[in-house]
């Protein structure tokens, strides 16, 4: 084989890889992730030894239906030009609480999809991408931005830093204000272990002021990613794993170490960019990672890889070792098993990758 031919088939790297995201397009982009594009209430399968599961979808539908008037008040073209918005009358937003892997992701985003609005007048997106929008447009023009929407779905709202949670709970006071109906999923505060879940009553008290507007939704069950499948398939060599990139177009392919190292140079707000265009991720000498702030920024890619159903291919150490026996006890425990238990799903999709 030729050198230009060479050339043309290497995959691409991360590590080269330097995203910059215009405000314009983090707005664009609240919608739900590609993972999520085609979910929907009916294609939500409940476990039936969990009828908290099958309850939720018949609420969530009904809350979605309840979204149908002009605004999320339900009030008439002439009250969206009233100088002081109504009041909403009861809860207008929903609190999914339940483990990792239960679905709750699925749900909101059937919310999403099932609320009758232009995708225009919706917002869908994590608290770190809502974090990063007031970052970028400032407080008053999110407020200003967002304040139209029908809805506002929130996707792991992080409870962890109590300023960011101030700022999100503002913004939030602001927009139930103008109307918007809103609805959240939430992950761990430190040293909350339990079941792997931030209960309803601790995310109420957090929120404060907002707790008035939220209806818990509890929904029970084990992790589905884990519900009758396969163990993760065991890594690969390095030579097996640098096969199947030069022969995976668009497919990337970098050393798991220096890829730690260059995400520290990168903002996690640029992590879905970071994988924009790949059809798969190869790594090589898969480690532990070394601390929990590297660990933290992995849990944000891996998040942005299973949104976006990139499979990833590895060799080294299984995922299920990333992170050290501290770190599964402490108060991300959560996030980290989340972690594993998505860079799992997709190691099974890589799989192919390897057998084609």
């Amino acid at each position: 084989m030729s050198t230009r031919a060479i050339t043309e088939a290497a995959p691409l790297s991360l590590c080269a890889r330097e995203p910059h995201v215009p405000a314009d397009r983090l707005v664009a982009e609240m919608v739900p992730p590609p993972r999520f594009d085609t979910v929907r209430f009916d294609t939500y399968i409940p476990d039936p030894k969990q009828p908290s599961q099958t309850e939720a979808v018949r609420v969530l539908s009904a809350f979605a239906g309840g979204l149908g008037g002009a605004h999320a008040t339900g009030a008439g073209k002439r009250r969206w030009f009233a100088r002081k918005p109504a009041e909403p009358t009861g809860p207008r937003g929903v609190y999914l609480d339940g483990g990792y892997g239960v679905g709750k992701t699925h749900l909101l985003a059937s919310l999403w999809h099932a609320t009758p609005a232009e995708p225009a007048l919706k917002a869908f997106g994590t608290f770190v991408e809502l974090t990063n929008l007031v970052g970028a447009l400032g407080f008053q023009q999110t407020v200003k931005t967002l304040s139209g929407h029908r809805l506002l779905c929130i996707d792991e709202f992080e409870l962890d830093d109590p300023g960011d949670t101030v700022l999100v709970s503002s913004l939030l006071g602001k927009l139930v204000e103008a109307g918007v109906a809103l609805a959240a999923t939430s992950n761990t505060l430190p040293g909350k272990l339990g079941e792997g879940r931030f209960a309803a009553a601790d995310f109420l008290r957090e929120i404060q002021g907002l707790s008035a507007h939220f209806r818990p939704l509890r929904i029970d069950g084990e992790d589905y990613r884990h519900r009758g499948l396969p163990e993760a398939p065991a890594p690969f060599s390095d030579e097996q794993v640098a096969k199947a990139a030069y022969a995976t177009a668009g497919s990337s392919l970098d050393d798991f170490p220096h890829l730690l190292d260059h995400l520290s140079r990168v903002h996690p707000s640029r992590y879905g960019a970071l994988t924009d265009g790949l059809t798969a991720v190869c790594l090589t000498d898969v480690q532990p990672v070394p601390d929990q702030s590297t660990a933290l920024r992995l849990v944000v890619l891996a998040d942005r890889l299973y949104d976006r159903e990139v499979p990833v291919l590895a060799s080294g150490l299984p995922f299920d070792r990333l992170f050290s026996e501290e770190m599964l006890k402490g108060g991300y425990r959560k996030k980290y098993f989340r972690a594993i238990s998505r860079l799992t799903a997709l190691a099974r999709d890589a799989k192919r990758l390897v057998d084609q």
